[in-house]
């Protein structure tokens, strides 16, 4: 089923998700919808709380297609970052440089109920900070200063 994607003034966005206790039915259909609604929507990364549902669940496209992850957490950053362009099904149209870290370490578990460790870099760390931050509540526009924010509103 492809699911309602929330906009930017949805409440649940600004809330800290709350942690998944146990691998339900629920929460296996949450993330076969969650994969559905990302591939209709065009998009690399889905957060639950974007589909409405505050529980950390991700799904993220990967080289293998769309996997999802159950109350993923970044265990290690890379000292490098990097500045790039980001855009965000919850702010259509929108797209702003965001500076995050080249690499990652991601601890997770599978849909399965197993542990998982993910060390990446490049475009897929990239993805996995932006939909944690979803689930800490926190959108790209979060990200900028108040100046860059002042300046795409008067068009600077």
């Amino acid at each position: 089923m492809i699911l309602e994607i929330k906009k930017f003034s949805d409440p649940v966005l600004k809330e800290r998700a709350r942690e998944v206790s146990e691998i339900t039915p629920e929460i296996k259909e949450l993330i076969f919808n969650m994969k559905e609604t990302l591939r209709q929507a065009q998009g690399v990364g889905l957060a639950a709380p974007q589909v409405g549902v505050s529980k950390r669940v991700i799904v993220v496209e990967t080289e293998k297609g769309a996997v999802g992850f159950v109350n993923p957490e970044i265990i290690a950053k890379g000292k490098q970052k990097e500045a790039q362009e980001e855009g965000c099904l919850c702010l259509p149209g929108l797209f702003l440089k965001i500076k995050r870290t080249k690499e990652v370490e991601v601890e997770a578990l599978d849909i399965n109920g197993n542990k998982v460790e993910i060390t990446t870099e490049g475009l897929l760390a990239r993805i996995f900070q932006h939909e944690i931050d979803h689930l800490d509540g926190i959108l790209i526009t979060d990200r900028i200063s108040f100046w860059k924010k002042l300046c795409r509103l008067f068009k600077i």
